[in-house]
């Protein structure tokens, strides 16, 4: 209990203790409380209990004369010399200890009072050591402790607070938990970290972390690469004393630490309306910076190429200007090193298909049309597979896509792959030889006719002969199929384009070696609908494939870009193979939990606004809140 509990009690009447009794310029209760709230002192010249004593001013200390200047308190200046630095002390009240496990560390500050309301989970602070170390740390707790030993849940306190118009902070502590991340030293472009291996002192200021080259060096991120965005704690951005003030965020795309993430593969995943393709379109031109290089294997230096597939026609926009991009915005991404503008080198590759018409109004790109031959099933016999084939219908499917390019080379069209698979003659010869029984032909028959017509072989230049249209170093190629009119169309063309670019990049004796020799991201929006696992042969081959890519994509210098809004539908041989998990907003549970960030993050994912966006990188920094750009540095409608 404090002195307010005593000073504000009454007496029942009886003449003892009734402050009521002691005179007419005694200080009713409310007085007092109120005097304190304002933070006036309740002894001293003035107050209350002065104005109702037996012994008033004029006689204190014995003298009857009355001489209040020989008798008063002598006043002295209290006001603390200096001003005080940092938000707060290390506190040892509650334990002081570093331990490598984190739920046996124990590391808290004592937050001062004009601090507290400045004070956010997930801020960075810096503790200094007595040799010019520091320990780097986040916020993850907050709370008010009691200051005294005692109930506050009591009448008089609860009646006391009801009255008052603000809340007393000093009648509590208030303190933050600290979560060590790094030990930083060093100076300029020394500085360096380690992991935590020392204890601070007692009593050492905690001081909010607001240097550029502090903060990412504690975090671990690094000064050049890929910009993603900006470092933020609670949707509101990371503020230093450097010009500008902001902290940006970056991946590695250098061999010098490492290989490229580019090519260890990234996932954006949120929701509609959350900011995906804004951010996607943002990170794919910094790819296509004309700046930015590669070192291939021949002592060459080249760009990258990006062949981005568009379910929604948004991509060729990145040809054009932002309009609404205005000078001032452009100069600070200039300062920043971030790149922007229309990419003038972008291409919509369109794919044509029978009675569909792609519009293409939103860009000024240029088209190319082309088609997918049938030629491409020889090596790929799951793009006319259909669905439910089991493990007996499927050799049965490849032996009849043998015999009939063994028959009909590379020019042979699905049309007459059908006509083919009429002849009686075939069927009986198959089926009396045991290579393939009639039941089983019929199935296989069934499922390559359910295959939609006019998507292989339509009036258009093949597509295995558009690789230097297709993957042009510095170029981004747009796969549109916006335009076509059904599932398995988009999900033919879109799987046999990206099939043909893995095979050269993987291969030791490719068709093109364009494709082989040149770096290469490949993105695909919507990649849970080709990508996903399933129990059918074809989708089983899909992704083994996919896996396989992504395996490799290290050492063929081939990158996936993979956007979903529902990543717990991709396929975990893909999935775990990615590096860089970008996370927007999402709401279903299922889905943040496949992304598989750090618990505290992923409790922020439902609330985050447009824009705002998690990054989990473990190769390159720890995981940390961001804040997009908020205008894309292309077109973007």
């Amino acid at each position: 209990m404090t002195l307010e509990d005593f000073t504000e009690y009454t007496g029942d009447g009886d003449g003892e203790g009734d402050a009521a009794a002691e005179g007419d310029d005694a200080a009713a209760p409310d007085e007092v409380a109120d005097a304190e709230s304002r933070g006036e002192s309740e002894v001293g010249p003035e107050s209350a209990v002065d104005g109702g004593s037996a012994v008033d001013s004029g006689t204190r200390g014995g003298d009857p004369s009355g001489d209040r200047e020989d008798d008063d308190f002598a006043a002295y200046d209290a006001t603390p010399a200096g001003s005080d630095a940092g938000l707060g002390v290390v506190s040892v009240s509650q334990g002081l200890r570093i331990a490598e496990e984190e739920d046996e560390t124990s590391l808290k500050a004592f937050v001062t009072t004009d601090n507290r309301e400045a004070v956010r989970l997930g801020k960075y602070l810096l503790i200094p050591y007595p040799d010019g170390e520091r320990l780097f740390c986040r916020i993850t707790g907050l709370e008010y402790a009691q200051e005294f030993q005692s109930d506050d849940a009591t009448e008089i306190h609860a009646r006391r607070q009801m009255r008052r118009d603000e809340f007393a902070e000093r009648d509590y502590k208030f303190v933050a938990d600290l979560e060590p991340m790094s030990v930083v030293y060093g100076e300029g472009d020394d500085m360096k970290r380690r992991m935590t291996d020392r204890v601070p002192k007692p009593g050492a200021v905690a001081e909010e972390a607001a240097d550029d080259a502090e903060i990412k060096t504690g975090l671990k991120i690094p000064d050049d690469g890929v910009f993603l965005g900006h470092l933020s704690v609670g949707g509101e951005k990371v503020r230093t004393a450097a010009e500008p003030p902001t902290v940006d965020y970056r991946v590695k795309d250098d061999y010098a630490d490492g290989d490229p993430l580019a090519f260890r593969h990234t996932l954006v995943a949120g929701g509609t309306g959350s900011g995906k393709t804004h951010a996607s379109k943002n990170v794919l031109r910094q790819y296509l910076d004309s700046d930015r290089t590669y070192p291939m294997g021949d002592g060459r230096e080249s760009r990258m190429a990006v062949v981005q597939f568009d379910p929604q026609d948004e991509y060729a926009q990145m040809h054009d200007d932002n309009p609404d991009l205005d000078d001032a915005f452009a100069r600070r991404l200039e300062r920043e090193g971030i790149a922007h503008g229309g990419h003038d080198d972008t291409v919509a590759l369109v794919p044509r298909a029978a009675n569909a018409t792609y519009p293409g109004e939103g860009h000024r790109a240029e088209r190319v049309e082309f088609t997918i031959p049938f030629s491409l099933a020889r090596d790929m016999p799951w793009l006319v597979a259909g669905s439910g084939l089991n493990d007996n219908q499927y050799p049965a499917l490849l032996t009849l896509l043998n015999r009939f390019f063994d028959n009909y080379g590379d020019s042979g069209t699905y049309s007459q792959f059908l006509s083919y698979l009429d002849d009686p003659a075939l069927k009986e010869e198959l089926h009396e030889s045991g290579r393939v029984h009639e039941a089983t032909f019929d199935a296989v028959k069934r499922r390559v006719r359910g295959v939609p017509s006019g998507v292989f072989d339509q009036d258009a230049k093949p597509i295995t002969e558009l690789d230097h249209t297709l993957v042009r170093p510095g170029g981004l190629s747009v796969v549109p199929t916006y335009h076509l009119p059904t599932s398995r169309q988009k999900e033919i063309v879109v799987l046999a384009v990206a099939g043909l670019l893995i095979d050269d990049k993987l291969s030791n004796d490719p068709a093109s070696d364009r494709i082989k020799e040149t770096p290469l991201l490949v993105g695909m929006d919507e990649a849970h609908n080709f990508l996903a696992d399933a129990d059918n042969v074809q989708a089983q081959k899909v992704v083994q494939k996919f896996t396989e890519a992504a395996k490799q994509g290290r050492k063929e210098r081939l990158g996936l870009f993979l956007i979903t809004q529902d990543p717990q539908d991709v396929a975990e041989s893909v999935f775990k193979q990615v590096n860089t998990k970008v996370v927007l907003n999402l709401g279903d549970e299922d889905a943040i939990s496949s992304v598989n960030i750090p618990s505290n993050l992923a409790g922020k994912v439902p609330y985050m606004e447009k824009g705002q966006m998690v990054v989990y990188s473990p190769d390159n920094s720890e995981p940390v809140e961001l804040i997009g750009l908020s205008e894309c540095v292309t077109r973007h409608e």
